[in-house]
């Protein structure tokens, strides 16, 4: 464990203090930092924002650490089109302050993992056990609001702003829709809580519950940011073999090799369709796609082995195709699947990865590259856009 991980172990407990303000919140008011993204390619502005106490069903959440994931970076840039202005983030982890009526799933001091997508329970896909991909609640989530359409957070000017994802990760509190906390166990460090809100279930959950993946079969995985290196980890517990890792920056490697890659290329280098034909006697069974880069799935495509199939789990921009030559889809029984939250059920399967990450199988000191404070988000996201981050960053709050 690492030592920011040991120290965040109890550092955010409720004190008697917080219990009695708990009540008091809850009828007003309440004043908050928040990085705001206002236009895209413009950089995130800190402000400081009035935030409503939570309405019947919603919940009053401190955060303590908040990770900056690629598709935060995604909509900074526009690459992914989202309602603004809306306060940022979505992969953050805390502790309840207080809760508004009817609220039954967390009480006042739980430790929570925020999640960004809120199954309803009643549309097709949720009745489908596909809560990840929910109709019912799709319309809020990009329009940025809370379940009754608006929102609970205005500006100096008293303008509404929006809620990223339901759970405006960037902001040392806010309101949440209680169905999009999930409790967790309070001896997990928040920094690592923080990224399950994300990163670990979309690589997990890709690798064991969308390909399934089984002890030898020949994986590959582009992309090693949060995403990349959380199915890298993954497939080795499963016991892929080989485990090829490929990424553009050499810098890479021994991160790669130290989380289970029995290989890595680096694809700016070196072309690794036939390097990989060849490791693997004729392709790969599954490779997983975690960069959004469309040259990247092109060359992913192009190492599966007859029936292999292409998990696409990272976010192609919309203004940009893939061109994939598609004849041997058929002939060759090919397959290329979209993989959203690695399908998991969020109240189920985030418990139980925090309890495997406990075991310290996962790695996560490892994947957790380092802390910010909230003043150097633009410089993170600048940081990430030029491929110079290697693991998960993640702000720490006051």
């Amino acid at each position: 464990m690492s030592p920011g991980a040991r120290e965040c172990l109890g550092e955010i407990g409720v004190t008697e203090e917080t219990k009695s303000r708990a009540t008091a919140r809850r009828g007003k008011h309440v004043k908050i930092r928040a990085a705001v993204l206002r236009e895209v390619k413009k950089g995130y502005s800190i402000e400081e924002l009035e935030l409503e106490p939570p309405h019947a069903g919603e919940v009053l959440v401190k955060y303590a650490y908040t990770g900056y994931c690629h598709s935060d970076l995604s909509n900074a840039m526009g690459r992914i089109q989202m309602a603004l202005p809306m306060v940022a983030g979505h992969e953050c982890a805390g502790v309840v302050e207080a809760v508004g009526p009817g609220v039954t799933r967390v009480k006042v001091g739980d430790h929570v993992v925020g999640t960004w997508m809120i199954p309803c329970g009643h549309c097709p896909e949720c009745r489908r056990g596909l809560g990840n991909v929910c109709t019912g609640n799709f319309t809020h989530f990009v329009s940025g609001t809370m379940l009754d359409g608006t929102t609970r957070m205005r500006d100096v000017k008293g303008k509404p702003v929006l809620h990223g994802n339901f759970v405006s990760g960037f902001s040392d509190r806010t309101v949440v829709p209680e169905g999009g906390l999930v409790p967790i166990r309070k001896d997990m460090p928040l920094d690592w809580a923080a990224i399950m809100s994300c990163c670990i279930p979309t690589g997990w959950g890709s690798v064991t519950k969308m390909a399934n993946v089984r002890p030898g079969d020949k994986v590959a995985v582009w992309g090693l940011g949060g995403v990349g290196q959380n199915i890298l980890r993954a497939a080795k517990m499963r016991q892929a073999n080989p485990l090829i890792a490929v990424d553009l920056e050499e810098s890479r490697r021994a991160q790669a090799l130290e989380l289970g890659a029995t290989h890595f290329i680096c694809n700016a280098k070196d072309d690794p369709v036939p390097i990989i034909q060849d490791l693997t006697g004729g392709g790969v069974d599954f490779a997983f796609e975690a960069s959004g880069d469309p040259g990247a799935i092109v060359q992913s495509w192009w190492t599966l082995a007859m029936a292999g199939r292409l998990m696409v789990v990272g976010i192609m921009p919309q203004d940009q195709v893939a061109e994939l030559p598609l004849t041997f889809m058929a002939l060759q029984q090919k397959s290329i699947i979209g993989t959203l939250y690695g399908s998991v059920s969020v109240q189920d399967d985030i418990p139980r990865l925090c309890d495997l990450a406990m075991t310290g199988e996962m790695k996560l000191d490892k994947i957790v590259e380092g802390k910010f404070k909230l003043e150097d988000l633009n410089d993170i996201a600048e940081k990430m856009e030029k491929r110079q981050l290697g693991g998960r960053w993640v702000c720490e709050w006051d």
